[in-house]
């Protein structure tokens, strides 16, 4: 289990990288600039916080990998809040956006396809850890 551990705290620096190009693919200067300037900063500071969010639960995860592969009940529901977290963000992915005008080029698709499986291993890792079941 720490090794799975170990492997969804490293994923979610893999999912940093998409965040990071996420502004200039979505081309969020032109798009936001109609919005009211308290919104256009108020996106911006709902999309930092979500960063932090993915650092926090990387860092968190590999510092305390050991920690959180026991059955502690707090090691158990941190690990069942980070599974939840990705399995919500699951559920936005197919319920909620519609990405298809913007998935214009194989790398753009291949990027979207990549972070639906980043997201689902999350959900399993920490899913497996949460309820104590070790896969490996």
């Amino acid at each position: 289990m720490k090794t799975l551990l170990l492997v969804g705290g490293l994923l979610h620096f893999v999912i940093l990288i998409a965040s990071a190009l996420t502004p200039r693919v979505l081309d969020w200067r032109a798009n936001l600039a109609a919005l009211h300037p308290f919104l256009r900063r108020l996106f911006w500071v709902y999309g930092c916080f979500i960063v932090l969010v993915i650092i926090s639960f990387g860092l968190i995860t590999l510092l305390n990998a050991d920690e959180l592969s026991s059955d502690t009940p707090l090691a158990r529901s941190v690990c069942a809040m980070i599974a939840i977290f990705w399995l919500a963000r699951l559920a936005v992915q197919f319920f909620v956006f519609d990405v298809r005008e913007f998935l214009t080029t194989t790398f753009l698709r291949l990027g979207y396809h990549g972070l639906t499986l980043l997201f689902t291993a999350l959900v399993f890792i920490y899913g497996c850890a949460a309820l104590n079941l070790h896969p490996i």
